[in-house]
């Protein structure tokens, strides 16, 4: 009995992930779940008793899951490559897992406050990484650290909120810049230079991604 006990509260969770993913806090409801779940209202209110605390639960299950995936990765020797990956990472993770993706709707419609944004473990390494870029002068002069930062950050949490996974190359455009310098030839790295960068920085990436991804409650 025990054990049929975990696997209902486990369907009842994935089945509310689906749906807070999908519709929201404030759309999603205990019909939704249980439909998806193929249960009963009274095996979702025996688990979870109200809306909020199955919130938080999911909420919880997706923040432990990008906290796992980014410890699996080995930190970069470039720190630029790293950035690519890094964004490109919980993009295709809050695209495809839909605990992360349901973590980071929560966290767009206020809810819920008991558990903490996915952005304290992922901004953390942004702010790593792009420090150790500003350190190895790896960054246009001219642009702040904090700036570097910010800017990135906005990218992320947009990323992971997208419909449609990024492709890693628009990351590596990011990060690179899309203007020519004043003698018409790209600035601090060729075209090739970039295209060599962002294949290498993809299949590194989607190997990652296939670890996250199957990654259990």
């Amino acid at each position: 009995m025990q054990e049929r006990a975990v696997r209902t509260r486990q369907a009842l969770l994935a089945a509310a992930a689906d749906e807070f993913a999908e519709h929201g806090y404030e759309g999603a409801s205990f019909q939704g779940v249980v439909w998806r779940a193929a249960t009963s209202i009274g095996s979702l209110t025996f688990h979870f008793g109200t809306k909020t605390t199955l919130a938080e639960e999911v909420h919880r299950a997706g923040h432990a899951r990008v906290g796992r995936c980014l410890e699996a990765v080995a930190a970069p020797a470039d720190p630029l490559r790293g950035l690519t990956g890094l964004i490109g990472r919980l993009a295709r993770l809050a695209h495809e897992d839909p605990f992360v993706r349901a973590a980071h709707r929560l966290e767009a419609d206020g809810r819920p406050g008991g558990v903490p944004p996915l952005a304290e473990i992922w901004l953390p390494v942004l702010r790593e990484l792009l420090d150790r870029a500003h350190r190895a002068r790896r960054l246009r002069p001219g642009v702040s650290l904090e700036d570097a930062v910010a800017l990135l950050a906005h990218l992320a949490d947009g990323a992971m909120g997208a419909r449609d996974a990024t492709r890693d190359a628009v990351w590596d455009i990011v990060l690179h810049g899309l203007a020519a310098d004043r003698t018409g030839r790209m600035d601090r790295m060729d075209r090739a230079g970039r295209t060599d960068l962002a294949d290498q920085a993809e299949r590194a990436d989607r190997a990652d991604s296939m670890w996250c991804g199957s990654e259990p409650t």
